[in-house]
């Protein structure tokens, strides 16, 4: 039996029925403990408190003890509170593929944290998947291939066109606070004749956990090629622009071009190899996001999850 097989989260659940406040408690006992289980465990279920938006922000201060901005984000999310933010607004009807959260960037979050405010009518779990597996389902000739990184393309429009506009991306109206973070990041960048960004960035393919030492794959390239996005829309994406002018794209670090089945290859493995974490109103989950990547499953009815992140 696989170690996928046997993985799942810590569940955690109330012992007095006492809701948030019974959660808070234990979250300060627990001090810097949390962090240690965290490792340990890889991802924490917290089931049953009955967390409501109104009580939401006591609890993320203990869970992500320095809540970050959503800045570079790639995905569709609208922010509703003090760097808390609805979870990628894809159609109910699409999976979201596995992914760690902002690999392609210079800086990723080390916790995210996401909570349930309304329940889905069915499916909708948050499926999560052990790094170190995803990495290891993979054939030799992928592993290698991914060898000296990925080079990933963004063109961010000026408030019309396709995909998210520089201004949300980096949640500013300021040209120059664009070029500062950028210029931090090691990515190349240039302003276009339209007003938009054109960034380019080479990142690695796998990392290593700080604590545990574990290698495990990070990027996310299945995500960012358009062969992930399925051939009817990849073909039609083809039709509308040019490679070099879609609203992302992923490379090799050379600029060589990623086969369309290596793609495939990385998305069906991460998805198949994941464990779903199912959903009710009022849950919580915490999880480590180097150790774990993360998705969505379909789902029917109202689904709302929010999600946070820290350093």
């Amino acid at each position: 039996m696989t170690e996928q097989q046997t993985w799942s989260p810590l569940e955690i659940e109330t012992e007095l029925a006492g809701g948030a406040d019974e959660l808070v408690d234990r979250l300060q006992a627990m001090g810097d403990e949390l962090g240690e289980l965290l490792v340990q465990e890889k991802a924490l279920v917290f089931r049953g408190f009955g967390v409501t938006p109104g009580s939401l922000d006591g609890v993320l201060d203990l869970l992500l003890p320095n809540r970050l901005a959503y800045v570079h984000g790639n995905s569709p999310r609208t922010k509703v509170g003090s760097n808390v933010y609805t979870s990628t607004e894809y159609p109910q009807e699409f999976t979201i593929s596995m992914h760690n959260e902002m690999s392609y960037a210079h800086a990723w979050p080390a916790r995210l944290a996401f909570y349930c405010q309304v329940q889905p009518g069915s499916g909708g779990a948050t499926p999560v998947l052990d790094s170190e597996v995803w990495l290891n389902s993979l054939d030799d000739e992928v592993r290698q291939a991914f060898a000296d990184g990925v080079r990933y393309t963004q063109n961010l429009h000026d408030g019309f066109g396709l995909g998210k506009s520089w201004q949300d991306t980096f949640e500013t109206d300021s040209r120059e606070e664009v070029e500062a973070f950028l210029d931090g990041t090691g990515a190349g960048w240039e302003w276009k004749a339209d007003g938009g960004i054109h960034i380019e960035s080479v990142r690695p393919a796998t990392i290593r956990h700080p604590v545990t030492g574990t290698e495990g794959w990070f990027n996310q390239a299945d995500q960012w090629h358009p062969a992930g996005l399925g051939d009817d829309t990849a073909a039609a994406l083809a039709q509308i622009l040019p490679e070099d002018e879609l609203p992302q794209n992923v490379t090799f670090a050379d600029g060589s071009p990623i086969p369309a089945e290596y793609v495939a290859q990385i998305r069906d493995r991460g998805l198949a190899h994941a464990i779903d974490v199912d959903w009710r109103t009022g849950d919580l989950l915490l999880i480590d996001n180097v150790l774990l990547a993360h998705g969505r499953r379909p789902f029917t009815g109202a689904r709302r999850v929010l999600v946070a992140m820290s350093d």
